[in-house]
């Protein structure tokens, strides 16, 4: 069911002329990723008002590149944290139910070479089914050899035994955190993307707002606020080292971050309904190729990396070693010819020992207070992201930067764009109009729904994604409102210059192809 409601507008320059009314609010969140949009959707549903700033487009970072993955955590499992998985598989539920056009069941199917490895992995999976209860999504399965055939077409024949089938999800990453980022507009909130925190603000010492300049105009902002928080992943330490030279107060810093690397490549090397999961490479990794919008995805990787691109690159021996892999894996080895993209995320892995007495270490994320008041956060994952920000807002009431709160309302709270029938949309096929789910009717009455620029793009598309998205660059269309960067390269660099023309009929001045048509030539392997 489709409703013809007309969706919050995003005209930056409303946006912008409401950031210059505010004086003060509750709440300000720096950073623009699954954790800042989850807690600017929380505190705003809870009646508080809040600014979110991101310095350049919303899920720019590490919350675009993710595995697409809605899981509990197989491998925490092993290593005993049955808390942290139980609560995963109640997380990755309310996902699915909250986001059903953006997030679905996926079968995953471990194939077995060795006699021991079903059994092995097998009844590790039925502890799985059983700690999620009653938000399971189907029952693990031990597979035959025609069975596993059957479930992984496209799978090595050679020496295989049998297989595992187990349930987890998978989501389109970027466009759910557009969803986030929309439904807290849609609670009061003002989320502003290309709008970066220049500064801090402090009142007897304690941080008392921001300074944040438009990335577009140069025109800075000056928005007091009784609480802010650092929601900026990998990069939290810049913010830090800020609020440090402040404060004359000694800071370490917090993050290590790591990399991981995805190659996606056509459908025909496994024309499966199914993921392929390998637990146990070569080297101890794990190895995914997952059906997502008519391609799959091999990956990933976990490689230290000591700096902080916006763009990092691909190391070539790690596109070696998930070339090398999925060979093992795949009748049809793929090769650097056959890869349609390549895309690199950071991780915010927090170092054990940066933390002090302030800290909360809670499940994956980490949250921490410094002595002016300022709260970080980082660490986590995507399946979470709802709890963490419960975690943050609490304890932002602990450390007295925020009073009493109303209770969350989130676990209930469905994304703009659910669908009222609550069925969730399989995301293996290839791209379109479902995904926009209930508002897919209003963007089919758009000038040029009927004009493809590409497989499950429209012209209406594009429009919708300036007019009611945020979208201001080529970037933001072709990578994040459609995801079409991250599944051919080639093809989008094609198709920049029509989405260009579009956006400048849409008035953006500026739609910036010619950084889109660079950052297409990186995210393709050349020989």
């Amino acid at each position: 069911m489709t409703s013809r409601i007309s969706p919050l507008p995003a005209d930056r320059s409303q946006i912008m002329a409401a950031l210059a009314r505010i004086n003060e609010v509750d709440l300000i969140v720096i950073g623009g990723g699954a954790t800042g949009l989850g807690i600017a959707v929380d505190a705003s549903a809870r009646g508080l008002s809040v600014v979110l700033l991101e310095s350049h487009d919303f899920a720019k970072g590490t919350s675009s590149r993710a595995t697409k993955l809605v899981h509990g955590g197989v491998r925490y499992l092993a290593q005993g944290n049955i808390a942290l998985v139980r609560e995963a598989l109640h997380e990755r539920t309310t996902l699915l139910r909250n986001a059903p056009h953006l997030a679905s069941p996926l079968g995953f199917v471990m194939p077995s070479y060795k006699c021991w490895e079903t059994p092995f992995y097998g009844i590790g999976l039925k502890a799985y089914d059983a700690l999620a209860g009653q938000d399971g999504l189907g029952s693990t399965r031990f597979l035959g050899r025609r069975q596993a055939l059957a479930a992984l077409p496209g799978v090595k024949e050679n020496g295989l035994k049998g297989g595992v089938m187990y349930w987890d999800g998978q989501f389109d990453d970027a466009r759910l955190a557009l969803a986030l980022a929309r439904t807290a507009a849609a609670n009061s909130a003002l989320v502003v993307n290309y709008c970066p925190v220049v500064d801090l603000l402090y009142d007897n010492q304690q941080v008392a707002g921001v300074i944040c300049e438009d990335a577009e105009t140069e025109e800075r902002y000056t928005i007091h606020s009784r609480c802010v928080i650092n929601a900026t992943g990998v990069w939290v330490d810049d913010l830090r080292r800020t609020d440090a030279q402040h404060t004359q107060q000694p800071v370490q810093s917090l993050v290590s971050p790591s990399q991981g690397v995805h190659l996606v490549v056509d459908r025909d090397f496994l024309p499966s309904e199914h993921a392929l999961l390998v637990p146990k490479t070569a080297d101890g990794r794990v190895l995914f190729a997952v059906p997502w919008l008519g391609k799959v995805i091999l990956g990933t990787t976990d490689t230290p990396r000591h700096d902080l691109a916006r763009e990092p690159a691909a190391f070539e021996e790690e596109i070696t070693f998930i070339l090398s892999e999925a060979a093992n894996y795949l009748a049809k080895a793929p090769t650097r010819a056959d890869v349609r993209s390549v895309w690199v995320g950071l991780r915010p892995l927090v170092k054990a020992d940066s933390v002090g007495s302030t800290k909360q270490l809670s499940r994956e994320h980490t949250i921490l207070s410094s002595s002016s008041g300022l709260v970080t956060v980082t660490g986590g994952k995507w399946t979470t992201y709802r709890a963490m920000a419960e975690d943050v807002l609490k304890h932002c009431t602990q450390q007295g930067v925020l009073g009493h709160l109303a209770p969350s309302t989130t676990k209930s709270l469905v994304l703009v764009g659910a669908p009222v029938d609550r069925q969730n949309r399989s995301l293996q096929s290839q791209p379109d109009a479902r995904v926009y789910g209930s508002e897919a009717a209003w963007v089919q009455s758009l000038d040029g729904a009927d004009q493809e620029i590409l497989p499950g793009l429209s012209q209406a598309m594009v429009r919708f994604a300036v007019r009611y998205e945020y979208a201001r660059t080529v970037e933001d269309v072709l990578a994040r409102r459609s995801r079409w960067l991250f599944l051919d390269a080639r093809q989008s660099a094609q198709a920049a210059p029509h989405v260009a023309e579009i956006l400048e009929q849409e008035g953006i001045e500026t739609p910036r192809l010619a950084e889109f048509l660079a950052l297409c030539n990186q995210y393709q392997l050349h020989e």
